[in-house]
C-alpha cells in the first residue's frame, strides 16, 4: 500500500513526527503545519487518498478546513479524520456532521492509528470502484439508448420511406408536417391545459412519430393514390381506409415486442385519428373535441396547412395566408381552438419551415 499517499495536517511540530513515523513504513506521507497550506498541499501532486487533520490549529481549525474541503468538487470525496486532544463528545459530533470520517484521540496508539486509516483506505477504495463502476454502467447505458435511439429514427424514416416511394408527392410533406407538430406541441407546452402531457419527452416522441401518419396510404391502389383528379365517392372510401391500415399496421408492430412502446403507441394515434375533426364530422371513427387523441389533434393542423400550400396533380398550391385564413375559420370545428391559437401565434414559424422544405 505504499502507493498511497497520507496528508497529515497539525500545527505541531511533535504530532506531525509522531504520526509521520507510525504511518512511513506503509504510506506516502505528506505533511502540513497549518489548515492553509493543507488547503495548498491537497490540490497538489500527489493528492491524498485520506486526511489525518487536527481540530485546534492557531489560524485555520481542523472544522473549517474540512468545511471547504467539501464545498470543493475535486477534494469533498477524500475521507478526513480528525485527531484531537479533546474528548467531548459534542465535538466529535460536530465534525461528524461536518462530514469527517473517524475521531482519533491524542496521545496517538499507533496500533489504533493504523488500524482506522487501514479501514478508512479499504472504505474509500470501495467507494472509488462503486463510482468508477458507476460510471462505466451510466456511459455504457447511454451508449446503447443512444443506438436504440439510431435504431428507432431509422426505422421510422424507413417506414416513411416507403410510404414516399407510393405517393412521391409526400417526402417533403413529411419534413415539414414534423417539423410542423414540433413547433405546435412547443408553442403549447405552457398551455394549462396541455403543460402535464407536453414534456420534452413527449414532444421528442411525437416528433418522431409523426413521419408514420400517412403510412397507410401503402395500402391504397395506385389509380385511387395517384389519380390526377378528383376521387368519385366510392375511391374516396377507399382513399379513407389509409388511416385504418396505417394503425392496423403499427399495431401488428407492437404485437411484436413483449413491452408498451411510447412511440409506436403515439404514431398508432397519428395515423389512426388525424383526419378525426374537432366537432366529430371526421374519419375513420367519428370522433370529437378531447376523445381525439392530443397527439392526432396536432398533426390535423399540421396536415391540413400543408395540403392546403402544396401543389399535387388535381390542384395548384394556395399561398400562406389563405391557407392561414382557412384554418382559422374551422377553429372549433375541424380543429381544437387552443391548436389553433397556438398555430396562429407561431404561424411565421410555419412559413419559415414550409420555405426550408419546400419541394
Amino acid at each position: 500500500m505504499n502507493d498511497i499517499t497520507i496528508l497529515i495536517v497539525d500545527d505541531e511540530a511533535i504530532t506531525l513526527s509522531t504520526v509521520s513515523n507510525v504511518l512511513l513504513p506503509y504510506y506516502k506521507v505528506r505533511v502540513a503545519n497549518s489548515g492553509k497550506r493543507a488547503l495548498e498541499v491537497v490540490h497538489s501532486t500527489p493528492r491524498p487518498e485520506l486526511i489525518l487533520l487536527d481540530v485546534l490549529m492557531s489560524d485555520l481549525d481542523g472544522y473549517q478546513v474540512l468545511s471547504e474541503l467539501k464545498k470543493d468538487p475535486a477534494t469533498s470525496h477524500i475521507p478526513v479524520i480528525f485527531v484531537t486532544a479533546m474528548e467531548d463528545t459534542k465535538d466529535e459530533e460536530k465534525g461528524l456532521a461536518l462530514g469527517a470520517v473517524d475521531y482519533i484521540t491524542k496521545p496517538i496508539n499507533p496500533a489504533i492509528l493504523l488500524a482506522r486509516v487501514k479501514t478508512h483506505l479499504v472504505l474509500k477504495q470501495a467507494r472509488d470502484f462503486l463510482h468508477d463502476k458507476n460510471d462505466f454502467l451510466e456511459a455504457e447505458i447511454a451508449r446503447r439508448m443512444q443506438q436504440n435511439q439510431i435504431v428507432q429514427n431509422v426505422s421510422i424514416r424507413a417506414l416513411a420511406h416507403l410510404a414516399e416511394t407510393r405517393d412521391p408527392e409526400t417526402g417533403d410533406h413529411i419534413l415539414r408536417t414534423q417539423s410542423y407538430v414540433k413547433a405546435l406541441a412547443t408553442q403549447l407546452q405552457s398551455h394549462p391545459r396541455f403543460k402535464h402531457t407536453l414534456t420534452e419527452s413527449f414532444i421528442r416522441l411525437l416528433t418522431e412519430s409523426a413521419p408514420l401518419h400517412d403510412i397507410g396510404k401503402v395500402g391504397i391502389p395506385d389509380h385511387i393514390l395517384l389519380k390526377p383528379g378528383k376521387l368519385t365517392a366510392d375511391e374516396w372510401v377507399i382513399m379513407k381506409t389509409h388511416a385504418e391500415i396505417g394503425a392496423r399496421a403499427i399495431e401488428q408492430a407492437e404485437k411484436d415486442v413483449d413491452q408498451p412502446v411510447e412511440f409506436l403507441e403515439l404514431a398508432k394515434q397519428i395515423a389512426h385519428w388525424h383526419h378525426e375533426r374537432w366537432d366529430g364530422t371526421g374519419y375513420p371513427d367519428g370522433l370529437a373535441g378531447v376523445d381525439i387523441p392530443l397527439s392526432a389533434r396536432l398533426m390535423t393542423v399540421a396536415d391540413v396547412f400543408d395540403a392546403l400550400i402544396s401543389t399535387r396533380v388535381y390542384k395548384s398550391a394556395m399561398p400562406f395566408d389563405q391557407a392561414r385564413d382557412i384554418i382559422i375559420a374551422d377553429r372549433g370545428r375541424h380543429f381544437d381552438p387552443d391548436i389553433t391559437d397556438a398555430f396562429i401565434a407561431c404561424y411565421e414559424k410555419f412559413i419559415e419551415i414550409a420555405r426550408k422544405y419546400q419541394g
